[in-house]
């Protein structure tokens, strides 16, 4: 579903990715938001979830948006959980100067025990082509066990 944006939003890559303008793996949408796996991922199943209206911080959110992520949190949270079975899930945010996408955007990482997360917060790359050759199958995995839950 895709939602109109303004004309200075056009060109905000978040929205293009949120509204499926450009190619994601899409896992769940509602009207609200789309989540789609990361690229890049830091481990199997790390997914983002992106509101389909333009918005840069979390503060600037409408409240049926703000429930929306939410609600997209708590069941890909599940859904990771039931599939990939972690030792936790790391939900994090990004905003401002630091937010490659200026849209907000919220990850959900699954995470395992004597795994460092400081490697999340640096440019260096991560040795996951395997993880990146199986985005399809991910895709197909998650967003079963998501159809399951709902």
């Amino acid at each position: 579903m895709n939602v109109d944006t303004t004309q200075e939003n056009k060109e905000c890559l978040g929205c293009a990715l949120a509204n499926q303008d450009l190619f994601v793996h899409v896992v769940y949408e509602d009207e609200f938001v789309c989540c789609f796996l990361d690229h890049d991922p830091f481990n199997e199943g790390h997914t983002l979830i992106l509101p389909k209206k333009h918005f840069r911080y979390v503060e600037e959110f409408d409240p049926q948006t703000a429930i929306a992520i939410m609600k997209a949190s708590q069941l890909l949270s599940k859904a990771i959980k039931k599939l990939y079975n972690p030792d936790g899930i790391t939900i994090c945010q990004n905003g401002g100067k630091i937010d490659e996408l200026s849209h907000y955007h919220m990850h959900v990482v699954p995470r395992y025990e004597n795994q460092s997360f400081a490697s999340f917060y640096t440019e260096e790359p991560w040795n996951n082509e395997d993880l990146k050759n199986k985005l399809i199958a991910t895709r197909v995995e998650l967003t079963k066990i998501i159809v399951e839950l709902v």
